[in-house]
């Protein structure tokens, strides 16, 4: 095993909002007794974009000695679960990620989504 950069979930600030798991692709994150858990360390490709959601700040990214990250280990997950999709909208207008697409910021401590239409707003003000 070598070093490399993952998440790391800090127990004692998750609120288990499951906010972080729609935003891994990989399906690395999941809900586990009220609390966000890598489900199998090669499934997480530490780049970060759960970060951005997390309403506590309890996820991070860390360098580790961890298994290396795995697609093929991605794709044989996928299969073998049913979708957990969280559905979300833009902060700002309402759009869903069904028409719009949404980007996961955090602005003033405050971890919103944001579709592309209105982030120049956020930006610009």
């Amino acid at each position: 095993m070598e070093s490399r950069t993952i998440v790391r979930i800090n127990d004692e600030l998750c609120n288990g909002c499951g906010a972080c798991v729609s935003p891994c692709a990989e399906g690395a994150l999941v809900l586990v007794d009220g609390k966000a858990r890598v489900v199998k360390e090669e499934l997480c490709d530490g780049a970060g974009f759960c970060l951005g959601v997390c309403p506590t700040g309890a996820l991070s990214l860390e360098q580790r000695e961890s298994p290396d990250f795995s697609e093929q280990a991605v794709h044989e997950h996928q299969r073998g679960i049913k979708i957990n999709y969280i559905p979300q909208s833009c902060s700002f207008c309402g759009s869903s990620e069904e028409n719009a697409y949404l980007i996961a910021v955090k602005h003033k401590g405050q971890a919103l989504w944001v579709c592309t239409r209105c982030l120049p707003r956020l930006i610009h003000g």
